[in-house]
């Protein structure tokens, strides 16, 4: 007679294990795989960051560059907390040029480099009440100017100088003036030869630290730089 055959088969104890290391092998896959994940949108948040800077400089460096000089009328002013402009538009079929601002504010508990624009302007008139409006948006801005401004990037501290008479200067003090024969005031309507631009960008961002940037009148010299 032939013995029975024996059945064999996984305890209690072996299954308890198994189930353990499936447990902890899924726990590790998980941790890698979120790791990857937040390592992922760090990458992305950061390059985001750094293209957002590059816009605003690239736009920073258009405004100038499109700047007018319009009779008795600022072409560009400083006055300690916004800079604002008069400067053609790009759009060919725009009625007349814009007045645009560029100030640092807190916004939602962050300092952040904010750039506003104005509609086309099609006279005088129109353009002195953009340019209040510009200056009261750097300034303290209602609910009517809050929509056309652009947060840029966050921001610690900004500073400016004017390249004028060759050296570079505050811009509140090294005004070039003339007369505005209408109203008997003085004017600071001439371009500076250069504008510096000197950001310092807050810690925990793609970029850190103080950025300078100088713009230089592209027809100093008496050419198309």
């Amino acid at each position: 007679m032939r013995p029975a055959a024996t059945q064999s088969g996984f305890t209690l104890v072996e299954l308890l294990v198994a189930l353990v290391v499936m447990a902890m092998l899924a726990v590790l896959s998980w941790q890698g795989l979120d790791g990857m994940t937040r390592a992922q949108e760090r990458t992305r948040q950061r390059a985001d960051e750094i293209l957002s800077l590059q816009a605003g400089l690239g736009q920073w460096k258009a405004d100038l560059d499109a700047l007018v000089h319009l009779p008795s009328f600022n072409a560009i002013e400083w006055d300690g907390r916004g800079l604002s402009m008069v400067r053609l538009s790009s759009d060919p079929q725009a009625a007349g040029p814009l007045v645009v601002a560029w100030t640092r504010r807190n916004v939602d508990g962050t300092d952040q480099w904010l750039r506003w624009q104005s509609p086309p302007v099609r006279n005088r008139t129109e353009l002195s009440q953009a340019w209040a409006q510009a200056a009261l948006w750097a300034q303290n801005p209602g609910e009517e100017q809050r929509r056309r401004e652009v947060a840029v990037t966050p921001l610690a501290d900004w500073t400016l100088y004017y390249y004028r008479d060759g050296a570079w200067t505050n811009p509140q003090s090294s005004a070039a003036s003339s007369v505005d024969p209408a109203t008997g005031q003085a004017v600071d309507s001439a371009i500076p030869d250069g504008v510096r631009l000197v950001l310092t960008l807050p810690a925990g961002q793609a970029l850190a630290g103080v950025l300078t940037q100088d713009w230089v009148r592209p027809t100093v010299g008496g050419g198309k730089s």
